[in-house]
């Protein structure tokens, strides 16, 4: 990990351009000509180009996208003797206990006299959800993404998901859709699959949004459609933020760090520390904990490029850094950290402890972790019940109520210039005489 020492104002300016290198490495421009030939072949041959590139990639054998019900079902019976069958049910019911609390509904303002104003909320119709998937199974993303879609009420659920060799999705990918309640699950990944459920082809109805995490072609898939079809983050590669003063166990810290840069070896760590303890002893400690890790290259490969530990002399210094950084995941190990919390402006889920661990919160614990990378945490939130619900604004103004507010409607027209406005204005005047 690269170490920068904020009592030397030129070791702050080296983190802020080091942040800033970060955030640009995530905007990868190497494959977009790659992904825009292979959403320009989906949107003019439909199946045809998905399975072409379903086995080029994926499946050697593919010859359909939709996964049988049948197929759904034995994947399930088979999990359900596994121990793992219990374990979703248990994250399912706390996922949807969660998003129902976040659900919104319309309202109206009915005790005004002469006006009623509201907001009509809406479920989307249809939504994609994209499952990564090939050399590993999701079912923790499948429970995270399709849960919340329900809750806001969406009808129209298509999950789109890698295949393995046998040109069918991981068993375990498909009991969580069946625990989900999702029948429509699609044999399909990458940019080709994100291109499917944005165009529609002769097997896939398109959508109106594609929610769900993915690899580098995924994202820019998801990027380039943006328009055609609504997205909901371009989330990844991962990233985890902890900030921690000498009450802090570097044990922990350790322990987290590894956990949540274990996926790849673009994803990137922070440490910012209030003790010097703390920022000395942490580097041993992760070395320990890698010596028996089967992926510990990975980590030590995402540590020397995006890892960075520092030691700042203050809470309130340690906090800018942490809000300038916008991590994706915040583990906070303070002596009082409900004093902390409401500084921490950018951060896509904090979790407060050593009990609040990444596996909990990816997991069980109930908010979702599709969460915004790449410092997005700034003006973007979780994947949440929000992100599969429109709204529309209701304006019902009685004759009365719009002759008052014609005059401020009319002096704001004629300063912009736009005459057909002021109008509209003038004519609510004159049928108020």
């Amino acid at each position: 990990m690269l170490y920068f020492d904020l009592r030397d104002p030129a070791q702050e300016s080296a983190l802020r351009a080091a942040f800033a290198a970060r955030v640009s490495s995530a905007h990868d421009a190497e494959g977009e000509a790659t992904v825009r030939a292979i959403l320009d072949a989906v949107r003019t041959e439909g199946d045809p180009a998905v399975i072409r590139y379903t086995r080029r990639f994926d499946c050697a054998e593919a010859v359909a996208l939709r996964v049988p019900a049948s197929a759904i079902t034995d994947a399930a019976n088979r999990v359900r003797e596994m121990p793992l069958w219990d374990a979703l049910q248990v994250a399912a019911g706390r996922i949807r206990s969660f998003h129902e609390r976040g659900k919104r509904e319309s309202w109206l303002t009915l005790d005004t006299p002469g006006e009623t104003l509201g907001q009509m909320v809406r479920p989307l119709s249809r939504v994609g959800v994209y499952v990564p998937g090939g050399t590993a199974a999701y079912p923790s993303t499948v429970l995270m993404a399709t849960i919340p879609a329900q809750v806001a009420g969406v009808p129209s659920i298509a999950l789109a998901t890698p295949p393995g060799k046998n040109g069918l999705p991981p068993d375990a990918t498909l009991a969580a859709a069946q625990i989900a309640g999702v029948s429509e699950v699609y044999a399909m990944g990458g940019a080709q699959a994100v291109a499917a459920l944005a165009f529609g082809t002769e097997s896939v109805a398109s959508v109106v949004k594609i929610v769900g995490p993915g690899n580098r072609f995924v994202n820019l898939a998801k990027r380039l459609l943006f328009g055609t079809v609504g997205i909901d983050m371009l989330a990844g590669p991962s990233e985890v933020g902890v900030l921690c003063d000498d009450t802090a166990n570097v044990v922990s810290i350790a322990t987290e760090i590894i956990a949540q840069t274990e996926h790849d070896p673009l994803n990137s760590a922070l440490v910012v520390s209030t003790s010097q303890a703390i920022a000395d002893a942490l580097p041993a400690e992760i070395e320990r904990q890698l010596s028996d890790l089967p992926r510990a290259e990975v980590v030590r490969a995402a540590l020397t490029k995006f890892g960075y530990l520092v030691f700042a002399p203050d809470l309130p210094d340690a906090i800018a850094v942490i809000n300038d950084y916008a991590p994706e995941h915040l583990h906070v190990y303070l002596h009082d950290p409900w004093r902390a919390v409401p500084m921490i402006e950018n951060a896509g889920a904090i979790l407060i402890g050593e009990a609040s661990t990444a596996a909990l919160g990816d997991y069980v614990a109930g908010p979702c972790h599709t969460l915004p990378t790449a410092g997005n945490a700034r003006f973007s939130s979780p994947l949440h019940v929000d992100d599969f619900q429109k709204k529309t604004s209701i304006i019902a103004l009685g004759s009365a109520v719009a002759a008052e507010l014609a005059p401020a409607a009319l002096s704001i027209a004629t300063f912009e210039g736009l005459e057909a406005h002021a109008r509209s204005a003038r004519h609510v005047l004159m049928n108020a005489k």
